[in-house]
């Protein structure tokens, strides 16, 4: 069974940098999908990042482009993302999640990943 786990949220100021960690288990399909995703209080969940198994593409949301970069460690069945210029706004639970269904296809749309992790908290304020 698939499971991920998320780590390395926590309190930061505007400004600051951030990385979060989601380790990867139970992946044994050659094509999967890893997203990051949040929600913050009374907001619906948004799509941050994805990046593809195959060839590493990746996709940002216009809310993060330019400050945001993942990336994978296939070493460590590991993604990551680096968050900077961290912005009041990007305060939420973060959860990443795996698309193990749909090939060739990136997406930060919620509806299309199937697991996910339990979330790290991100609080950005000064």
């Amino acid at each position: 069974q698939v499971h991920l786990v998320e780590s390395g949220g926590g309190l930061v100021q505007p400004g600051g940098s951030l990385r979060l960690s989601c380790a990867a288990s139970g992946l044994t399909t050659d094509y999967h999908t890893i997203g990051w995703f949040r929600q913050a209080p009374g907001k619906e969940r948004e799509g941050v990042s994805c990046i593809s198994s195959t060839d590493g593409s990746t996709y940002y949301g216009a809310s993060v482009k330019g400050r945001f970069t993942i990336s994978r460690d296939n070493a460590k069945n590991t993604v990551y993302l680096q968050m900077n210029s961290l912005k009041p706004e990007d305060t939420a639970l973060y959860f990443c999640a795996a698309d193990l269904t749909h090939f060739g296809v990136l997406t930060i749309r919620p509806s299309s990943y199937g697991y996910w992790g339990q979330g790290t908290q991100v609080t950005v304020s000064s």
